[in-house]
């Protein structure tokens, strides 16, 4: 089995995402202020958005201190799955957050309540679409560049944000130049809450799949086969196996070699295809491969395993 020693991006995960939480406690503040001063329901309802954010920033600084610590006696496969809790964690923090918003919307539909927003309201919003759609890129960019999970959530949920803004950016706008439709911040506060919730399905849906040990896509697995194939002393392949690990991918495989191999040349042969793939850029961080020996005539008589080629 060979198993290779991630390095350590927990630094780079907090940079970027202190620089998120920076930004998502300014407009938290500003988009409530103006929300308030600029009686606009859906800009308040945006602003608590953005508050979520701050706590799912707060989230992944603390556990990124965790997840990144190596394999020990209670945790043998090491501690990814820290990540993936947190990803499903922002998932539900941000679903929370848009089932309250919308409730409170449906209230106000219901009770008539009207609210006349502000043209300051509408500059606030464009300024949150813009801030936090860099943000997003910023954040998403980071997350691919060294495969943290919890960053990409993140950067969705800056997404989430971002989109949130725009139908209160057009409620707003209605709202102010047809006075008459009293219903409009109301209803742009609706939309966004539906916007959050389909925001927390995206962020929490993967982190689900891998807690029930998700393996790689049939994509991943043809990729890692041929690889394994590519090897001049592998004959065939069978039960090629794989189950993600918060975002590391740990496979195991048996290979089918000549049987008149010596012990030590199959050793060889098992460490080489075990480092082809994790040499094969789709996150390998643990290979185990177990020695089929292969024989013309034990294969005709059915006394080993079906094979794959």
């Amino acid at each position: 089995m060979t198993r290779v020693r991630k390095k350590d991006d927990s630094a780079e995960v907090r940079k970027v995402t202190w620089v998120g939480l920076g930004w998502n406690a300014t407009l938290s503040v500003a988009k409530f202020v103006v929300g308030v001063f600029g009686n606009s329901q859906a800009l308040v309802a945006d602003a608590i958005h953005s508050a979520s954010d701050f706590v799912t920033d707060v989230a992944v600084i603390v556990g990124s201190h965790f997840w990144n610590s190596p394999p020990d006696a209670e945790h043998p496969y090491g501690h990814r799955r820290f990540e993936t809790v947190i990803t499903i964690g922002i998932g539900l923090a941000v679903a929370a957050v848009g089932v309250g918003i919308g409730y409170n919307a449906i209230l106000a539909l219901l009770s008539g309540e009207a609210s006349h927003p502000e043209m300051s309201v509408a500059i606030m919003a464009l300024a949150s679409i813009l801030v936090k759609e860099i943000l997003f890129r910023y954040t998403r960019n980071a997350g691919r560049r060294i495969r943290s999970q919890a960053l990409e959530a993140n950067a969705w949920h800056h997404r989430s944000d971002s989109f949130s803004s725009i139908p209160v950016l057009v409620a707003v706008i209605f709202a102010i130049l047809l006075p008459q439709l009293w219903f409009a911040d109301s209803v742009g506060a609706l939309v966004v809450a539906f916007f959050i919730l389909h925001s927390a399905i995206e962020i929490a849906a993967p982190g689900l799949r891998q807690l029930v040990d998700r393996g790689a896509n049939p994509e991943v697995l043809l990729k890692l086969k041929d690889l394994a194939l590519s090897h001049p002393k592998v004959i065939s392949l069978h039960g090629l196996r794989s189950r993600y690990v918060g975002s590391d991918l740990h496979v195991d495989v048996h290979i089918v070699v000549d049987d008149q191999m010596t012990l030590k040349d199959a050793h060889d042969v098992a460490e080489e295809v075990e480092q082809l793939l994790i040499d094969s850029n789709e996150n390998v961080v643990d290979a185990l491969v177990h020695i089929d020996p292969y024989n013309a005539n034990r294969a005709a008589q059915g006394d080993i395993k079906t094979i794959e080629k």
